[in-house]
């Protein structure tokens, strides 16, 4: 018996057939197409899902983008890149559908929980994970299980002001994190200050050949990057933190001097057990993630 894992972005949905074990296979991705609405994207997950003999399935597995009650499955707010996504109770719309059992949780809240399966986190009860991508996004671990918050939103990191009356943030604050350690911040800083429109790789490439300004501009965001994790230190005191995103391409070349980095910004005692590690799994994060969230509400782990 396998999970349908399904992982929603806003611009493509991955998917796959998850064993109980984690191995994917099955698997693919189709566009989300995002702006043609809610009805459109529940008739791509329900054909997914009709892709594999019902008899095979346990359950279905979905990792989601936006603020979402993971404990009902249901879509509570966000940016409505999907129009009618907000407010969904996909739960309980494809359990009605199939008759099988389903779970839906935050894109970086089934990331976090995938690492703990089956990647960096592997083993450890407590551990933060922050994703770098077009934002920053969190999720905290604490004794097995996704801190969710009263109205299941904590872990907005990205909307730590570390700047005060910085550039405005589409959350209405000025100065937030993820405008200025996202990867979306670090390719705006180079467009400022060269002119050239370059992505994550193409910058850290330039960096890596020692072009003086490229320099300089990942040194001054790798800054930016630890003001926000030295603030999460200071908050959570953990053991590990796990990185996520595609920045962890850049191994332990960019690692090490976020770790040294950090370790300038914070106190003996919070450093003294900390660990910093990029995350193992890459894309399959959010699926695997969801796949063990509903293992764990069916007994199966």
């Amino acid at each position: 018996m396998k999970i349908a894992g399904i992982d929603i972005g806003g611009t493509m949905i991955k998917y796959g057939l998850v064993s109980l074990d984690g191995e994917i296979s099955d698997g693919g991705e189709i566009p989300t197409e995002a702006e043609k609405g809610i009805e459109n994207l529940f008739q791509k997950i329900s054909d997914i899902i009709e892709m594999y003999p019902k008899k095979e399935l346990l359950g279905i597995a979905v990792s989601g983008t936006g603020q979402i009650d993971g404990k009902i499955g249901k879509v509570i707010g966000g940016n409505d890149i999907i129009p009618g996504w907000i407010g969904t109770d996909l739960v309980k719309r494809l359990e009605d559908k199939f008759s099988l059992p389903a779970v839906l949780e935050n894109d970086v809240n089934c990331a976090a929980l995938g690492e703990k399966w089956l990647g960096a986190g592997k083993g450890k009860k407590d551990f933060i994970c922050v994703t770098i991508g077009t934002g920053i996004g969190g999720g905290i671990i604490i004794n097995d299980d996704i801190l969710r918050g009263d109205t299941c939103v904590a872990g907005e990191f990205g909307h730590i002001q570390i700047i005060k009356n910085g550039l405005e943030c589409m959350c209405g604050k000025k100065g937030c994190y993820e405008r200025y350690a996202s990867a979306t911040a670090l390719v705006r800083i180079v467009k400022e200050k060269t002119g050239f429109k370059l992505n994550g790789k193409e910058i850290f490439t330039r960096e890596r050949a020692g072009e003086p300004i490229f320099k300089e501009i990942v040194e001054e965001w790798i800054d930016y990057f630890t003001d926000g994790l030295s603030t999460i230190t200071y908050i959570f005191n953990p053991s590990l933190i796990i990185i996520g995103g595609g920045i962890t391409k850049q191994g332990d070349y960019l690692l090490n001097r976020v770790n040294k980095n950090l370790a300038s910004k914070i106190g003996v005692n919070y450093k003294k057990n900390l660990s910093v590690k990029f995350a193992e799994l890459g894309n399959n994060a959010g699926m695997l993630g969801a796949v063990y969230l509903l293992l764990k509400r069916i007994g199966k782990l």
